[in-house]
């Protein structure tokens, strides 16, 4: 049941049946009664309790609420012989006004039987934003309320939508239909704007009403999908075409102020319209002070359209080469194409303009093209120097050697637009910093707020050197929201000076919040000055957040202060919620459900939700969720799939299922999308499927089929049908993708731009690759050394296109790009993931033609490398210039690395900087990250133990050999103590760490600590240690830390043990089972999840078993 919302309606019958003189039949009362509320009583009697309330809120609008008047309705209800008890008509109420949250049709239906009164009312109250109330003199209902937990359901929103659509333009004004509409709208992220939507629309809206519903379409753009987007252009351009007198078809439909009312869906003007636009009304339409703000939102602008308006501009009055009509270009400038003639000034100013065509939706290796082009002419006859500070953005476009070229002074003198560039490589950045800073023997306020962007290019042995004041001057300048840009090590640089001083226990609670995740749980305990206020702004890791949610439990008598102080609920532990009473929990619920994201799965799954017992509730409730970390174990997960779809009745019949299905959609079986979705509920599911990231090969297959059901085979696809799929177009095969390129390569390359954090299937990376080589309209490009004679070798303009991509080209081809071409798209290469050890080998050995041996290489140079940098070998990493601990750190985000690759970067380090292990500072053991893993355990017990302290957090990420984790352990039991004196915040801070135990340590953990393992720990632990917990302790681990239990653990345990982690993924905690007969069932709540046999004193914990208790009972 949801909580709060049939608090409000009973509050409604209350009034009316509760009141003394219930029983009393005085006539007098159903003569002078007023016929509204009369009308609102028979309501009461038949049932309809939605049209009840919308006629108590009438009459309270328009009449003052007396106190007999409560006297007088019951009077009339009771004059009616009608058979009622209070209690049943109230949970009669509650009951069908709590079904709309769950049966959304039926609020659909009943609005539709509402008289044009109570529609008003409804839609008067249930969408406007003030928080209205009504004051029934003891009795207050809270409308704003009602409102507010409506909303929160899809469909409610989907039900109020369509009743809009279907009832408002009849009954109300246009213009508050509109309004009611956008409402709507915004809430659903117009997922709501299907294409079938215009044949609801009215075509005779008034002008006002028609341009603000414009308005609210042409704000959901990017949200609508393509299909929508033509349906609603048409139905947009119907209205705007007529009345029209216009016979001639050589003459356009198409004025100024035409244009402006389509805002961003003048895209889907035709070329052919474009040119018949007359150059009058063009000319208005580009005079108007709005026209560049709309011209700066046409994102989707394809180039043939581009030039199709730049040339209507042209045949205006206004001059294409004056400064204020580029001014007024909008994004029309990304495809500026009159570069004849065009002197270094006016290059600048297109140039300045161009910034803005990084929001541009494709097209972008275009866009660098003429922006190197306008960079050559904005520096002909002038040197860098000279005009860095007027190229804009397009000075990302400059290689390494030529901002090596630049003197200080010149990035001195345009340090204010350097400071602002968006694009910067990491080379670049290191580049531009050091030059800024080349006279600054040690850093102050001043310059350093100067840098802007360019902060992440300061060493972290800078930041280490600065004086502790002006560093906290910066931290508290607007300079500090760049701060989040610099790498862990410089982040650990700057905490290790601000904690230095004498005064380090005061000043933690002053850490700004991007460094106080860095905090160490050591600095954290010897902090007393901590309260709920100072941490609800703060980024906690979890184990700062178990320390602190159970110190301030002790000062703190109020959950809720607690509960609401941002990331602090991450340490809410199980026992902290067994402390609760019911009323006490329920009422906090909600502080829960509101950070849901930031709960560990095991605290998901302790909080899953109050008990539900009807199918809908228990759909919807887990349609909120992300199953798959609610539920670790696959076969228990299918079992919960398994009913809900029981649940379902076996099908997805239309959208409002599908709104109540939510994220379980991901998870259906590959039959049921085959044949469970309808045809009415596939567009709304298919918005859905989009989201879903880690479909298996059979749900994709199903996908698939569905597509090409609805959509045909590739070759009868439209423009708009190409643009929809794009999420999906990994799933085809070769020749169907073979099809689609050939037919839309500016599409296909466009959607593949945009598959940014993932790794698309070889065969659309493939296609896009030929696509891209196919369609390349640059000369052949190869190194005129010997053996590449002939040889087609990438440009930066295919490089830019490809992305990931790049790794089709074979090694050969790689070793013969052209030096310029490898210098300016080196850190592109390095970022692919798909290259081949004989790629990576091809494209090293072109870094040493370029750059001549390792020796030589700055420190820039080894950072643009990326994963260009594994292929070097032992004896070439022992030569690089590793002495500082940034360079380092660069290399150490590669995670492929041999043992003996790390342990030559260590060795490099060490002799280039000079130091020995045990002068190594914090920031030094952060940036060696894991080559900390190649040092054997006598030079571990080298490092001091006041800089370790520091970072155990980090060290705990690390997966280093058993030897190495034990000596770190010996360490940290110098910091923590004896492991039995470990508490729950301890064990999540060291991480794999933990996994250094003997196996008579890990024998002595009290069995309430295993949650607290990470599960990166439990995989590190040997076979033979792992096989030492005992039953009970395995089964307190936890379904999360179960879950990861590899399959070599898993041989070497018992059969009791093996029972024992059974009961740990099912979320039990230990039991006393060996002792007990076989029937007997745990009476205590569970920790790790929720235990099967007697209740607990309140019943609400729930976790995984809940869900199947509830799956099983459906």
């Amino acid at each position: 049941r949801m909580s709060g919302e049939p608090r409000v309606c009973s509050l409604l019958l209350f009034l009316f049946l509760s009141h003394e003189g219930v029983c009393q039949k005085d006539p007098s009362f159903r003569q002078d009664l007023h016929p509204l509320l009369q009308k609102m009583a028979e309501e009461i009697i038949e049932g309809s309790y939605l049209n009840a309330l919308l006629d108590l809120i009438q009459f309270h609008s328009s009449h003052v609420w007396t106190e007999d008047l409560p006297h007088r309705v019951l009077a009339y209800l009771n004059s009616q012989n009608v058979a009622f008890t209070i209690p049943g008509l109230q949970a009669a109420a509650e009951n069908y006004l709590e079904q709309y949250l769950y049966q959304p049709q039926k609020l659909l239906e009943d609005l539709r039987n509402t008289d044009a009164q109570q529609f008003h009312m409804a839609m008067k109250y249930l969408l406007e934003d003030k928080q209205d109330r009504l004051d029934l003199k003891d009795i207050v209902i809270h409308l704003g309320e009602i409102r507010e937990q409506a909303l929160q359901s899809p469909g409610v929103n989907r039900s109020l939508f369509l009743i809009t659509l279907e009832r408002c333009f009849q009954l109300l004004n246009p213009l508050e239909c509109v309004e009611i509409l956008g409402r709507m709208l915004r809430g659903s992220s117009g997922s709501f704007l299907q294409p079938d939507i215009t044949e609801r629309l009215p075509q005779d809206l008034r002008e006002d009403a028609f341009k603000n519903l414009s308005t609210v379409f042409k704000e959901l753009y990017d949200q609508t999908s393509a299909h929508a987007q033509k349906a609603l252009y048409s139905w947009m351009t119907g209205i705007l075409r007529t009345p029209s007198n216009i016979t001639d078809e050589c003459v356009s439909w198409v004025s100024a102020e035409k244009l402006w009312i389509l805002g961003r869906y003048m895209v889907h003007l035709s070329f052919e319209e474009i040119i018949k636009i007359s150059p009058i009304e063009i000319g208005r339409f580009i005079s108007y002070d709005n026209a560049t703000k709309q011209l700066d939102t046409v994102y989707d602008i394809t180039p043939e359209l581009a030039q199709a308006f730049l040339q209507r501009i042209s045949s205006s009055s206004f001059d294409m080469k004056n400064t204020s009509t580029i001014h007024r270009l909008g994004l029309l400038v990304c495809f500026y194409d009159d570069l004849e003639l065009l002197d270094a000034a006016l290059a600048q100013v297109l140039l300045h303009q161009m910034i803005k065509c990084s929001h541009l939706q494709g097209f972008h290796a275009a866009v660098q093209k003429l922006k190197a082009d306008l960079l050559d002419i904005a520096t002909e006859n002038q040197t860098l120097n000279e005009t860095l500070g007027s190229l804009s953005d397009a000075v990302v476009g400059l290689t390494c050697t030529q901002l090596e070229s630049l003197s200080s002074e010149a990035v001195h003198g345009a340090i204010s637009t350097l400071n602002q560039v968006s694009g910067w490589a990491r080379s670049q950045i290191i580049i531009l910093s050091a030059k800024y800073l080349a006279h600054e023997k040690v850093l102050s306020f001043y310059n350093v707020s100067q840098m802007g962007v360019l902060l992440p290019g300061i060493s972290t042995q800078a930041f280490y050197s600065m004086d502790r004041r002006d560093l906290w001057q910066v931290l508290r300048s607007t300079t500090s929201q760049h701060m989040s840009d610099l790498s862990p090590v410089q982040q650990q640089g700057v905490l290790s000076k601000l904690m230095e001083a004498e005064d380090t226990v005061s000043g933690v609670v002053e850490i700004p919040t991007v460094f106080f995740k860095e905090v160490s749980l050591f600095d954290l305990q010897r902090e007393s000055g901590f309260n709920v206020t100072v941490l609800k702004e703060k980024e906690l890791r979890r184990s700062q957040a178990l320390f602190l949610y159970e110190l301030l439990t002790k000062t703190t008598g109020r959950p809720e202060e607690l509960l609401s102080a941002g990331q602090l609920v991450k340490g809410v532990q199980c026992s902290h919620i067994d402390a609760m009473s019911a009323e006490v929990f329920l009422t906090h619920f909600q502080y829960f459900k509101n950070n849901f994201f930031l709960l560990s799965p095991d605290q998901s799954r302790f909080l899953t939700s109050v008990p539900a017992s009807r199918c809908v509730r228990f759909v919807i409730s887990l349609g909120k969720k992300h199953l798959e970390t609610l539920v670790l174990d696959s076969h228990k997960r299918n079992l919960v799939l398994r009913k809900v779809q029981r649940c379902l009745d076996g099908s997805i019949a239309d959208e409002y299922t599908v709104d109540a299905v939510g994220n379980l959609l991901c998870h259906l079986p590959a039959t049921f999308i085959e044949r469970g979705i309808s045809p009415k509920a596939w567009a709304t599911a298919l918005h859905g499927f989009k989201g879903c990231t880690d479909l298996s090969p059979e749900q994709k297959a199903a996908v698939k089929l569905r597509l090409q059901e609805q959509c045909g085979p590739p070759q009868n696809w439209t423009a708009e049908v190409m643009k929809d799929l794009g999420p999906f177009l990994g799933l085809f095969s070769g020749d169907e993708l073979h099809m689609i390129a050939t037919k839309f390569p500016d599409i296909l390359q466009q959607t593949a731009s945009k598959m940014v954090g993932r790794l698309p299937p070889k065969e659309f990376l493939w296609t896009v690759f030929e696509s891209v080589r196919n369609s390349s309209s640059e000369n052949p490009n190869f190194d005129p050394t010997s053996g590449c004679h002939g040889v087609v070798a990438p440009s930066s303009h295919d490089i830019f296109k490809l992305a990931e991509a790049n790794a089709f080209w074979e090694p050969e081809v790689l070793l013969c790009m052209e030096e310029d071409t490898f210098i300016r798209n080196v850190e592109l290469l390095g970022a692919v993931k798909g290259f081949s050890w004989p790629q990576l080998m091809a494209l090293k050995e072109k870094a040493i033609q370029v750059w001549d041996l390792p020796s030589y290489w700055r420190d820039y140079h080894i950072i643009s490398l990326g994963r260009i940098a594994l292929a070097l070998n032992e004896s070439e990493l022992e030569q690089l210039n590793l002495s500082s601990i940034d360079t380092v750190a660069s290399l150490g985000q590669q995670t492929e690395w041999t043992p003996g690759q790390a342990k030559s970067i260590l060795k490099a380090f060490l002799e280039g900087s000079g130091y020995t292990v045990q002068d190594l500072k914090s920031f030094h053991l952060v940036g060696l990250g894991a080559t900390l893993c190649t040092m054997d355990t006598t030079e571990i017990s080298l490092i001091k133990i006041s800089e370790f302290r520091v970072v155990v957090a980090r060290i705990g990420t690390l997966s280093c050999s058993t030897p190495v984790l034990a000596e770190f352990k010996n360490k940290a039991e110098a910091v923590f103590g004896h492991p039995t004196e470990w508490t729950s915040s301890v064990l999540q801070e060291l991480g794999t760490i933990a996994a250094g135990l003997t196996k008579a340590e890990l024998r002595m953990l009290d069995k309430e600590l295993m949650p607290y393992f990470q599960p990166s720990a439990i995989r590190c632990l040997p076979n033979e240690i792992f096989k030492e917990l005992s039953t009970e302790q395995i089964a307190s681990l936890g379904p999360q830390n179960a879950a990861v239990v590899t399959h070599a653990q898993r041989l070497q345990l018992s059969s009791a043990q093996l029972q024992s982690l059974e009961w740990a993924l099912d979320g039990a905690k230990s039991h006393s089972w060996h002792d007990a007969p076989a029937s007997a069932s745990p009476t205590s709540p569970s920790c790790a999840g929720f235990q099967t046999g007697a209740p607990t004193s309140w019943g609400l914990w729930v976790g995984f078993s809940l869900l199947l208790l509830m799956a099983e009972s459906l």
